[in-house]
């Protein structure tokens, strides 16, 4: 008779996670199976299987070595990996949650909106306006719903909770916390009473009562304990791109109720480069055109002036190339639940783990016959804007071997349900530039397929659901191979003459071919301010130079560059060919249609700011930008517009003409 041997305490745990596993597979199933006006049912089940969770976390945690019957060998390796894994468990079933919360409401809004429009049922009428607390508690018979009243600012903690991250509110249990701003991905703002501020997990939280206690009392609620071990370390994280990591990896759940509802693949994420634009300058244009200085700061590293040619030195670099992209093929269609406002392409220079340039932005434009496929112009010539521009100039000296170009394809998009903007990354693709013997790669057309996730992440497929629905064939897995995305990209290498005139430029830079010809002007022009007409070395006073002051605005404001190139164009049409050649009358000539063009529209009240993929915004922004170059050509220069009582301007600061040049040079490069 054979003896059953008995499962030790962690062997139990175990198998409840695995069983536990299994459960939320199968909701997360059933509630992608169902409609939203479906899934009521399910909300209480995730709640109930929620509660689970937390028990058998709670049990884990009570854990001992010494508690089990027989040796287990790696036992704390073992019960981090357990406990890792029930995290992960509640951390999806709280997404679920917030997916099925926000069914609820919108099926209750729509019928009591029928209720309404048909005089039939004023019992369950829910009002659009949530002014009136009172009725709102008396007619929520759900915690929840009352938790997320954007009426209710206090909230008790039910459990102990330690920071995980820079950014998070440590807290224990009892605290009363004043709630400032409740996001969506469940993780919100709040004060403690020390006055400190930070992120909070939503599910450690229920309405706080005035006489101190919370709606919880008399009821029976699982203890949540501390989600950190004593031996974890919050560690503050410096390096320049923390920020919009962390950003991301917050909103993530954002995505992932987009992703849970069907309305973007799976391997969609926010977009990183996106991310670090919105976090200041250190990533743009304007930024990296500004002149380096050395690391004794007492000289420019790339800008230097050549006494022969009277003009500034060219700087050749170890990476000058173009870059010209072609086309995005099988990008998924994201569901009716958005609408996408922009399509478009973001790129820079990348080592695997650094930004090591500006981000450069250029839009796609696509067919709706074939809205998988997109494509950009090759080359942009005349009115056709610069942000449509694919031939795209890259300068670095980075010697690290492991350099490349990092694509992030993304779509800007609006919900229609909630009016809410972001930015997603349809997929993603890095072209390294040198072999392993440091070789450049070859110039030609490479077809680079797109990984899901972010650049930090390996092995994300951008939709998953085309490789499950793959047979097992080889013809099937052929098939599943074309439907995968693809970026086409043409490496180029420079002829003489491109190469002398991209050695005028920053060392780092990546941008536009078609307004290459006015970001050198603003270096030539910076040449002459800062190195032949300096009344020495050592001064540094302010230059008395509205180009200089004013020129990196327009670099972050593609229409402005356009109506630039635009006005420079019109007059070069007029210009002999013995001018064409004389460079200091072409500079002095490129300060005048400067000012009769773009420096007055910097500064006047008709202009709105400019703003991505905002199409009211871009349409009214073009109105007044031709307006003004009209009346500028008509009246041959800006000042009838400037001194018109009609037109309105901001009011004066001296930042307007004069260059500060210390405030604006660069000491090093962003990551570094």
């Amino acid at each position: 008779m054979s003896v059953r041997r008995a499962r030790g305490p962690l062997q139990r745990v175990q198998r409840r996670s695995r069983e536990l596993q299994a459960q939320l597979e199968a909701l997360r199933a059933e509630s992608a199976a169902l409609p939203p006006e479906q899934r009521k049912g399910l909300f209480q089940r995730c709640i109930q299987l929620k509660k689970l969770v937390d028990e058998n976390t709670n049990a884990l945690h009570g854990l001992k070595k010494a508690d089990e019957p027989a040796p287990v060998g790696n036992y704390n390796q073992r019960k981090e990996e357990e406990e890792k894994l029930l995290l992960k468990l509640s951390q999806q079933l709280q997404r679920l949650i917030l997916v099925l919360d926000q069914d609820s409401m919108t099926t209750n809004y729509t019928v009591d909106e029928e209720h309404q429009r048909d005089g039939k049922n004023e019992e369950e009428d829910e009002s659009e306006d949530e002014e009136s607390s009172e009725e709102d508690s008396e007619e929520a018979d759900d915690e929840d719903k009352q938790l997320d009243d954007p009426n209710v600012k206090e909230c008790i903690t039910v459990g102990n909770f330690s920071a995980q991250q820079e950014g998070d509110l440590t807290f224990t249990k009892g605290e009363v916390l004043l709630i400032h701003d409740k996001k969506a991905d469940g993780w919100w703002v709040a004060e403690n009473s020390k006055g400190l501020r930070g992120l909070v997990p939503r599910t450690y939280l229920a309405v706080h009562n005035e006489d101190g206690g919370s709606q919880e009392e008399g009821e029976e609620h699982v203890e949540v304990e501390d989600e950190t071990a004593d031996r974890t370390e919050t560690k503050k994280r410096t390096d320049s791109h923390w920020s919009a990591v962390r950003k991301a990896i917050v909103e993530n759940d954002t995505v992932e109720v987009l992703t849970t509802m069907g309305a973007v693949p799976a391997g969609f994420r926010l977009s990183t480069l996106s991310q670090l634009l919105e976090g200041g300058t250190q990533f743009r244009a304007s930024y990296f055109l500004q002149p380096e200085l050395t690391e004794s700061q007492l000289a420019f590293k790339d800008l230097v002036w050549n006494s022969e040619n009277n003009t500034i030195h060219p700087r050749p670099t170890r990476i000058s190339l173009i870059v010209t992209l072609c086309s995005c093929k099988m990008i998924p269609l994201p569901g009716v639940s958005i609408q996408v406002l922009s399509r478009h392409i973001r790129l820079c220079l990348f080592d695997g783990s650094r930004v090591l340039s500006n981000i450069h932005s250029v839009r796609a434009t696509w067919q709706p016959k074939n809205p998988q496929t997109w494509t950009f112009s090759p080359r942009v010539t005349g009115i056709l804007p610069s942000l449509l521009d694919g031939d795209c100039f890259v300068r670095s000296n980075s010697l690290s071997s492991d350099i490349g170009v990092l694509f992030e394809v993304g779509i800007t998009y609006i919900r229609n349900s909630t009016g809410e903007k972001g930015e997603l990354s349809c997929g993603w693709a890095f072209q390294k530039l040198f072999t392993s013997n440091g070789m450049p790669v070859p110039s030609k057309m490479y077809e680079l397929p797109l990984s899901g996730g972010t650049p930090y992440e390996r092995g994300v497929e951008v939709d998953p659901s085309i490789s499950r629905r793959a047979g097992s064939g080889v013809f099937h897995q052929f098939m599943t191979l074309r439907k995968q995305p693809v970026l086409a990209v043409k490496l180029r290498s420079l002829s003489v003459q491109s190469k002398d005139i991209l050695n005028l430029l920053p060392e780092t830079l990546v941008g536009s071919m078609c307004y290459i010809h006015l970001l050198i002007f603003y270096r030539q022009l910076l040449g002459d301010a800062l190195l032949k007409d300096r009344i020495s070395m050592q001064s540094t006073d302010l230059i008395c130079n509205p180009v200089l002051a004013t020129f990196p605005q327009l670099v972050d404001q593609p229409d402005l560059m356009d109506a630039l190139r635009s006005a420079w164009a019109d007059r070069e049409r007029t210009l002999m060919r013995s001018e064409k050649r004389d460079q200091e009358f072409l500079k002095s000539l490129f300060v005048l249609v400067y000012h009769d063009s773009v420096f007055p529209l910097l500064q006047s009240t008709f202009l709105p700011k400019y703003k991505w993929a905002d199409e009211e915004c871009e349409a009214s922004r073009w109105k007044v930008i031709a307006d003004f170059l009209k009346k500028s050509q008509e009246n041959d220069g800006a000042l009838q517009y400037l001194l018109s009582s009609e037109n309105t301007h901001k009011a004066f600061d001296i930042s307007e003409l004069t260059y500060d040049f210390l405030g604006e040079v660069r000491t090093d490069s962003p990551g570094v």
